[in-house]
């Protein structure tokens, strides 16, 4: 719903999150289906981004490799659907490296659940940006490697080993401060994509770490941590893997992090018309769909809390849009776009 006209002197920058779920079983099998005709998947992820239109866009989901090659090829597709996206940040996540641990206590050491995040291979389910505007990257800073253990009041399972901890990284995929170059100044994005609060024991590590990655960006905020928040506005985004309302984890890291007073939730919307009574949420705000556990917001777009936005949704149309193939083959998540209106500097 649009919210206010654009003032004389500003600019309007659509700032958007989707996980494409663009990944693959094996490192260089992305490279290699994205230089394929015949992928159903990627086809309708470039036209979903084409119809997309966002000036700044992360993805989540989508596998890294050393020199991005999937990432610009994947840039070169959307050139081609007339999506321009000239500049782009990729770095390692934390996915699939190893710890060296036995962390899940099967015995072995060196499989998914051993790494920093879960993964098949180093790299896998990493995160991009892309952007029409310049990025700085010389002033990126990568909080990546920072510890769990060294988070205040960290929710870090008991009997965990001490060992472990000294390399135990908290975030699963990566916590990235990316500063866009607007007419304004930098807009820093915060990006992270935590991991799920399922898939473990009666310890509930995941569930304790997914809390503990909202957590880390609240302290964060407010300069609770050794590094110090940007000066400047910000958009907190990426896949926060909970629901404040539906599902299972640990609800009060995400309603804290979303009622907290630096950032504003805008709430976005989609136009599908589902009902889910079983759900406490309001499903129109839904951003991706279970086969088991139906519609969830997992996706967030939180612009710093002085930003003006004119507009925010999710790409989630009804079933009869012709829009909705391309969102079905594409991913279960839906994207998350929010429009800021930014003042232009001084001439």
């Amino acid at each position: 719903m649009l919210l206010l006209a654009t003032p004389v002197g500003a600019e309007v920058l659509r700032i958007a999150t989707w996980n494409v779920e663009l990944t693959r079983t094996g490192p260089g099998l992305l490279v290699r289906d994205l230089t394929l005709p015949d992928q159903p998947q990627i086809a309708a992820v470039v036209r979903v981004l084409a119809r997309l239109d966002a000036d700044v866009l992360l993805l989540t989901g989508v596998d890294y490799d050393l020199r991005g090659v999937a990432l610009g090829l994947l840039a070169d597709r959307l050139t081609a659907a007339g999506a321009v996206y000239p500049h782009r940040l990729a770095l390692r996540p934390n996915t699939g490296m190893q710890t060296g641990f036995d962390v899940d206590g099967n015995g072995l050491i060196g499989d998914p659940q051993d790494a920093q995040g879960w993964g098949l291979f180093s790299g896998q389910r990493g995160m991009a940006v892309l952007s029409r505007l310049p990025l700085d990257t010389g002033a990126a800073r990568d909080f990546s490697a920072f510890l769990w253990r060294d988070l205040p009041g960290a929710l870090i399972p008991a009997g965990t080993d001490p060992a472990l901890l000294e390399v135990q990284r908290l975030a699963t995929t990566g916590f990235w401060d990316v500063p866009v170059l607007t007419g304004g100044g930098p807009l820093h994005l915060l990006a992270w994509h935590a991991t799920p609060p399922v898939f473990d024991g009666p310890e509930d590590r995941n569930g304790r770490r997914n809390h503990d990655e909202a957590a880390f960006w609240r302290l964060f905020l407010e300069a609770g941590l050794p590094m110090p928040p940007p000066e400047g506005p910000f958009v907190l985004l990426g896949d926060g893997n909970l629901d404040p309302a539906d599902g299972d984890g640990l609800r009060e890291g995400m309603g804290a992090l979303l009622a907290h007073p630096a950032v504003q939730d805008p709430m976005p919307r989609g136009t599908h018309g589902r009902v889910e009574p079983e759900h406490a949420g309001d499903p129109a705000l839904d951003t991706v769909i279970y086969d088991s556990l139906g519609g969830l917001r997992l996706d967030y777009v939180l612009p710093s809390a002085g930003l003006s936005v004119a507009a925010s949704g999710v790409m989630w149309p009804p079933t009869d849009d012709a829009l909705w193939p391309d969102l079905a083959a594409a991913s279960r998540h839906f994207p998350v776009w929010v429009d800021l209106v930014l003042p232009l500097a001084e001439p």
